[in-house]
Order: C-alpha cells, then structure tokens, then sequence
C-alpha cells in the first residue's frame, strides 16, 4: 500500500511538487495576469516586434499558471531546488 504522505508529494503525473502553496498561488495569479495583458495588447498590437514581445508575455503568463497549478516546475527539478518546506536543504 502506498503512503498517504508520498502521495502529498507527488503531482497527478508522478512528478514531485517543487513548489510551495504559496507560490503557487502567486504563480497562478501572476500567470494569470500576464496571460490577459498579452492577450489584450495583442489585439491592439501595431507593430510586428509589439506584437511578438506581447506573445512572449502571454506564453511567459501560461506557463506560470500550468507550473503553479501543476506544483512541479522543471527548471527547479533540473536545478535540483526544493524548498525547506517540503523537505529540501537549500
């Protein structure tokens, strides 16, 4: 049987959460927001660099808002970052 705190520590995927609660609200919320700036700027872009800077905003913004709603972010996983509240040492 498996234990109910490995499950605490795990996404819906297997991989570990690397993320704290609170930043993961933060990275939703902030996600959020960048995702709707991109998206209303885009449409009164008028320029073709305006146009490809705000895509990267909205992009930025979605990925915030998956790595904070999945608790996983990769770049930590690669750097091997976990916060000392949920057991790391740095």
């Amino acid at each position: 049987m498996k234990d109910v705190t490995s499950n605490l520590r795990t996404g819906w995927r297997g991989q570990s959460i690397n993320i704290t609660p609170a930043e993961r609200i933060a990275r939703i919320g902030m996600g959020g927001a960048g995702v709707i700036a991109g998206a209303l700027l885009l449409a009164s872009a008028t320029s073709v660099l305006g146009a490809i800077l705000e895509v990267l905003l909205a992009v930025a913004g979605l990925d915030l808002v998956v790595t904070g709603a999945l608790g996983h972010c990769p770049l930590y996983a690669n750097l091997g970052h976990v916060p000392k509240s949920l057991g790391g040492q740095s």
